[in-house]
């Protein structure tokens, strides 16, 4: 079952990438940003009402959602939405991609029975080496708002992942979608603010059907669903395991922006992705036998 779920996140989650290009070309980023959480609020609203989603009680339970919510929502889409203003798709996917390896070095810190080792180390350093590959040509900065921006990145990919941990290590009492539409809930006054600010009157831009569609998609598949399947995922495997879906993602959005978009393939994609496949199959398909926590969690291996 987990193998699945881990697959199907990685489908969601790269084909979120298309998406975002597309609403791009109606909506600006912060407000469009804005928007798909705000919809994924919305639509659980009804779950809530009617005690589907037992939401956090304890102050305790509060304060993880809440300073997981603005490291997850605030400052990670925040800081990937405003920085691709200044650098490429292709070198925010690659500094995205450091998102396993803060994951390795935090679960360290904050998740004991997580190792690291030689083995984690090198497929996480050769899914980032191909995520690289296939985005060569983008790799460079223009300009110092291009290091802000690939600064801002890097942030946001800490902050995703130090969430990430934090959920693993505390939230494991907490509903899954519960967690997840209460993390949107403390990170999004943040982001509405900064749309505001920066960005103007919302009513004031193109909202027509494709960029409604682009949001709804967004909303639903790519926030709800994802999300209440990463953080079920993240509570019966490893931190690392589960973050090794954002090497994964660069590689698909690139696979169907040439299927659906006409895109045109970098030369060096089979490379990279032979790379990324390899990182996958040293530590999240290796084939070991399974030890359970005092959780009753999977730490060793995916179960099929």
């Amino acid at each position: 079952m987990t193998i699945l779920v881990w697959l199907i996140l990685c489908l969601l989650w790269g084909t979120t990438w298309i998406f975002i290009k597309v609403g791009l070309a109606d909506l600006p980023p912060i407000t469009f940003s804005a928007a798909r959480f705000s919809l994924a609020v919305l639509l659980l609203i009804p779950l809530v009402i009617r005690g589907t989603l037992p939401l956090p009680r304890s102050v305790a339970e509060w304060r993880l959602v809440a300073l997981t919510g603005v490291l997850q929502f605030s400052i990670n889409y925040s800081a990937v939405f405003w920085s691709e203003q200044y650098i490429s798709s292709g070198l925010a996917a690659v500094l995205q991609a450091s998102i396993p390896v803060f994951g390795l070095l935090l679960a360290w810190i904050f998740l004991p029975a997580e190792r690291i080792t030689r083995l984690k180390i090198v497929a996480v350093c050769t899914g980032v080496a191909g995520v690289a590959v296939i985005f060569l040509e983008q790799l460079k900065l223009e300009d110092w708002s291009a290091f802000a921006g690939s600064v801002a990145i890097v942030v946001g990919a800490y902050a995703a992942a130090q969430s990430s941990i934090l959920v693993k290590a505390k939230g494991g009492s907490i509903h899954p979608a519960a967690l997840l539409w209460s993390q949107m809930v403390c990170g999004l006054p943040l982001i509405i603010i900064y749309a505001l600010a920066a960005e103007g009157n919302p009513l004031s831009f193109n909202w027509n059907l494709r960029a409604l569609a682009c949001v709804l998609y967004l909303a639903i598949a790519g926030t709800i669903a994802a999300f209440w399947l990463y953080y079920w995922l993240l509570s019966r495997i490893e931190s690392t395991k589960a973050m090794m879906i954002s090497l994964v993602t660069p590689l698909i959005a690139v696979v169907v922006g040439n299927l659906v978009l006409g895109e045109t393939l970098p030369p060096q994609t089979i490379a990279g992705g032979l790379l990324i496949l390899t990182s996958i199959g040293l530590i999240v398909f290796r084939s070991r036998s399974g030890k359970i926590d005092h959780r009753g969690t999977e730490t060793q291996r995916l179960e099929t």
